[in-house]
């Protein structure tokens, strides 16, 4: 079954491949350089599915299309990935709260990723 988008999920993840560009200079799986943001898929170690985690900025990076095929298709990869990227402890945590239901707050989310993208957009409405 397709997960549905909306613009909540347009928002995080122009922000998650933004926070990219900026921390790695494009893929933060390879490290392949890009010219923008928009060279980069959002790509969720828990997926959309699970709603509390799905807006928060532990669960995503953003990867090239090459590393996104490569880490779907490979999730011993995938999880050492994340492990190392955010250690043991957080991820434990991440996939804690990914099991844990609540109905998030939207329109808190979006205030926070709307103040994140201004801040990634250099205090600009770009």
């Amino acid at each position: 079954m397709k997960i549905h988008r909306d613009k909540l999920d347009d928002l995080f993840s122009e922000v998650v491949r933004r926070r990219a560009v900026l921390e790695s200079n494009g893929c933060q799986y390879c490290g392949k350089q890009t010219k923008s943001y928009l060279d980069l898929d959002c790509s969720h170690f828990i997926g959309r599915r699970k709603r509390s985690t799905r807006w928060d900025s532990d669960n995503a990076v953003g990867i090239c299309r090459g590393c996104h095929f490569f880490l779907g298709e490979h999730p011993y990869e995938h999880t050492e990935f994340f492990k190392k990227r955010l250690g043991t402890e957080r991820l434990e945590k991440l996939i804690i709260k990914s099991n844990t239901q609540f109905k998030p707050d939207r329109d808190k989310i979006e205030v926070v990723l709307r103040e994140a993208l201004r801040i990634l957009k250099g205090g600009t409405d770009k």
